[in-house]
């Protein structure tokens, strides 16, 4: 679950699709593009959406309420099917609640979500897709833009979004693949822009939400540390993808901590984790998949390699067997 800075949507003029077809988007439509990857983060919106992956067998209801003000950004995720899942959020404190009282307090992480998954640098991603639009439709009630990414290589996903005309609130987001396929799907179903939105669950100095108790708040983990970046090489990335993050970090069930790499080209996001095999027993490479989200692990003399991106398979296996060793 997924944030981002906190910028002053500028006003912007009316963007006129054309039809189908029509050449990449101009200078006019990129700043259309980053109303959108803003809209986010500065609108106050309260919805209902559904996650649903491309052969219908996994189906998430979740409802999400955002509020902008003078305090940062807020956010609450609650997932409407199965255990209780509820993420609150305030600037870059999250907290995460799994059944009835378990508490989890994190820093929050540069990971993108719905409907916050356009980056705020959209000139990038020209270099990497092909950006055109379709003529607009209806999601939710609201007329939407469209906007298609097609990648320039066979190494990533095709994109569809769509946006509310007016604010820029992406509205539905579908992935496909190489044969157009539908692969995963986030849409809003009931969505409310702006007007009176619930706030009682923001604490009165948004440190903590107002529906915790002190005997509900467990402790932080422990912080990931820094690596230095010559330690681990990845030397067959797509083109277009960047390191964001290296960091080793403490997990559940692992006697020692493991080296995490994120890289990302602005849409797709791709992690990789790096840890000591030892005497475990339950260790399984191979490839595996969830969604849109490719999942391959290989083991390398007494590391185990697993890569996890939003990726063709070809491209997560492409990634874990050039990871090397480069450090002393």
């Amino acid at each position: 679950m997924h944030s981002r800075a906190n910028v002053l949507l500028l006003l912007l003029p009316l963007v006129w699709w054309q039809s189908a077809g029509a050449d990449p988007l101009q200078h006019d439509e990129i700043d259309w593009l980053e109303t959108m990857a803003f809209a986010a983060h500065q609108t106050d919106y309260s919805g209902t959406f559904v996650y649903q992956d491309g052969m219908g067998g996994h189906v998430e209801v979740s409802r999400i309420t955002h509020i902008a003000d003078a305090a940062g950004e807020h956010e609450r995720l609650e997932g409407l099917n199965g255990t209780r899942r509820e993420i609150v959020s305030s600037n870059n404190q999250v907290w995460l609640f799994l059944g009835d009282r378990k508490v989890q307090i994190e820093k929050r992480h540069a990971e993108k979500s719905f409907p916050a998954l356009l980056p705020e640098q959209i000139s990038t991603l020209k270099e990497n897709y092909l950006i055109t639009q379709t003529e607009g439709e209806r999601v939710a009630g609201f007329h939407a833009h469209v906007v298609i990414f097609q990648p320039k290589d066979n190494l990533r996903y095709a994109h569809k979004m769509w946006a509310h005309s007016d604010s820029g609130l992406l509205l539905k987001a579908v992935v496909l693949d190489e044969h157009s396929r539908v692969i995963e799907q986030y849409a809003f179903t009931q969505l409310a822009l702006g007007g009176h939105i619930d706030r009682s669950w923001i604490g009165p100095n948004t440190s903590v939400p107002s529906s915790l108790s002190k005997e509900q708040i467990a402790s932080s983990p422990k912080s990931a540390e820094p690596v230095k970046a010559s330690d681990w090489q990845v030397d067959a990335l797509p083109a277009g993808f960047k390191k964001i993050t290296e960091v080793c970090r403490p997990m559940r069930d692992r006697k020692a901590p493991v080296t995490h790499l994120v890289f990302s080209d602005g849409l797709a996001g791709i992690s990789v984790f790096i840890e000591d095999v030892g005497d475990r027993e339950d260790v399984n490479s191979g490839l595996s998949s969830q969604g849109a989200i490719q999942i391959y692990s290989r083991i390398s003399g007494d590391k185990l390699i697993t890569v996890v991106g939003e990726v063709p398979p070809r491209t997560v296996m492409q990634v874990a067997e050039s990871v090397r060793y480069a450090g002393q």
